[in-house]
């Protein structure tokens, strides 16, 4: 399986609901590496996974809709504790459904996957990783 993975960043503010979270129940701020692993089992014509070029763009764009956010604010969101999990499995839906729009370019509908993976900190991260 080949895989290219390009990271990019964002900043988000939020609380979570239930007590499991302690103090993070409060209004927080959190800053996440995101890096987004694209895979599949050949490379295309050009001998690539996908354009790097447009991965990083189609990535930033996804976090632009993020970026310096109170996801708590976020309709979408509404309602719902917008973990690290979560916000993993968003971001990689959201990278999906360029692909399926040709964003990332016709070379990109031979993908097989991608993991989005947020970093908390140096030493915790959550992922999440799906199909095409």
């Amino acid at each position: 399986m080949f895989s290219i993975t390009v990271r990019d960043h964002v900043m988000v503010a939020h609380s979570f609901r239930g007590e499991v979270f302690g103090p993070a129940q409060r209004l927080h701020g959190a800053t996440f590496v995101v890096d987004a692993r694209f895979t599949r089992p050949e490379l295309d014509q050009d001998n690539v996974v996908v354009d790097i070029g447009l991965a990083t763009r189609e990535l930033g764009a996804v976090l632009a809709g993020l970026n310096y956010r109170n996801l708590d604010e976020v309709p979408e969101f509404a309602g719902i504790n917008t973990t690290t999990e979560f916000l993993a499995k968003h971001i990689a839906d959201c990278l999906v459904a360029r692909v399926h729009e040709g964003a990332l370019g016709e070379g990109a509908r031979g993908l097989s996957g991608v993991e989005v993976s947020l970093q908390e900190s140096h030493v915790a991260w959550a992922s999440y990783e799906r199909t095409l």
